[in-house]
């Protein structure tokens, strides 16, 4: 089904409550809050502990899903109205290593919830707009036009990128997993393509349009795209262990997990030719390369901070402006991508996911002001169909469980 092309560029919004109006990126401040932000501690993944959180019996629930799936390690947070209640690791992060809530895992397609939160800093700073160009004389990264063949690039703006309408297609490999080992090399020969379809007519989720935002942020910021990350996304949120993922287990960072296959999975090639068999989640893919699509490593309750930092609700104050969760959170019609999430309903019900070789990762927001947060250290068979999986396993939990977490904020104990 075709869609219509940006429709957020001229948006008038009345947001509800404060009654100010916002237009583009330009903020009018609000009055102050009556009662101050909340900050948190800042050394949430070395203050948790699994003694921390323990409910017998939905932990029992999440053993024998893990059983099920053949999961080697689990971490699972959950918030509620900007409140950490729970945190808790299950299985093993390493063959003698626990898991624990401040083990941080790789959260592949998570990455691009962060690196549209990049975006809406740097638009909320005037630095660039929805409808900015990317290519062409007047475009943010005009300095690859040399090697564009196809004049419908001039067209994409970086409200394509982010809701996968730009006009790339994975159709016969997705280009940010080739086997290219320079990125200058996958540039020269994916703009030298022509494009699936014209920018906003449709959309087909692009890995590629992210790998673009990601050199946007450098080229406006001056930056290195995770040094801006840090600087201007995670550490106003006081999140200290987001960090790029490497690609081989030799790379792994300092409180990372590491990632395991099923069982029956086969070797491959490694990405840069380096070695003939490989798991695929230690070297069958680029997964520092991939950047903003799919490259940080974080723990399940800085993520969860994140995500309080970014959902226009108190008591913790967010990074973002009103008009900026507006833009993220507005919900068009089935086939429209939200900007960063995967999907925001009416309703209030937002979902995030992602899927590597290794990795399973799952956001979910509710109406009811839950957040619940998962992420594994294994593949799992079904790949990016198992996020049914996990949403169907936080029904289940919620039902259960709900009134029974504690009533507690462990952003601040």
């Amino acid at each position: 089904m075709k869609i219509k092309g940006p429709i957020l560029l001229t948006l008038l919004l009345v947001l509800a409550g404060g009654g100010s109006l916002l237009l583009r990126g330009h903020q009018m401040k609000e009055d102050a809050p009556e009662n101050p932000p909340i900050h948190w501690c800042d050394s949430l993944n070395r203050h948790l502990t699994n003694d921390l959180s323990s409910l017998p019996q939905m932990d029992a629930v999440i053993d024998s899903f893990m059983d099920f799936w053949t999961l080697h390690g689990v971490s699972l947070a959950v918030m509620r109205n900007d409140s950490l209640l729970y945190a808790r690791g299950y299985g093993m992060a390493g063959e003698r290593t626990p898991m624990t809530p401040g083990t941080t895992l790789r959260l592949a397609s998570v990455s691009k919830l962060l690196t549209a939160v990049g975006i809406m800093r740097l638009q909320e700073e005037g630095k660039l707009f929805l409808d900015t160009p990317v290519f062409g004389p007047l475009g943010i990264l005009k300095k690859y036009d040399s090697y564009i063949k196809d004049d419908n690039y001039y067209l994409i703006t970086v409200e394509h990128l982010l809701r996968h309408q730009a006009g790339f297609t994975s159709r016969g490999g997705d280009p940010v997993f080739s086997p290219y080992t320079s990125l200058d090399a996958l540039l020269r020969k994916q703009l030298g393509r022509w494009l699936a379809f014209e920018p906003g007519t449709y959309q087909e989720y692009s890995n590629f349009g992210f790998l673009l935002l990601s050199l946007v942020i450098e080229e406006v910021s001056g930056l290195s795209y995770e040094e801006f990350m840090q600087k201007e996304v995670f550490a106003p949120a006081l999140c200290h262990d987001f960090r790029i993922a490497g690609n081989y287990l030799s790379d792994r960072h300092p409180g990372e997990s590491r990632y395991w296959m099923q069982p029956d999975a086969e070797l491959t090639t490694s990405f840069d030719g380096r070695y003939s068999a490989v798991p695929k989640c230690y070297g069958g893919n680029n997964i520092t390369g991939s950047q903003g699509a799919g490259g940080w490593t974080g723990s399940a309750p800085e993520l969860a901070r994140i995500v309080a930092c970014i959902d226009g609700k108190g008591p913790v104050e967010d990074i973002l402006d009103p008009f900026s969760v507006s833009q993220m959170t507005t919900y068009f019609d089935p086939d429209t991508f939200s900007l960063g999430w995967n999907d925001t309903k009416p309703s209030g019900e937002w979902t995030r996911s992602g899927s590597f070789s290794g990795t399973q990762a799952l956001i979910k927001t509710y109406p009811d002001g839950e957040c619940w947060i998962f992420i594994s250290n294994t593949s799992a068979w079904r790949g990016t169909r198992f996020s049914h999986n996990i949403a169907a396993l936080f029904k289940n939990l919620r039902g259960r469980f709900s009134e029974k977490l504690p009533r507690r904020d462990l952003f601040r104990e």
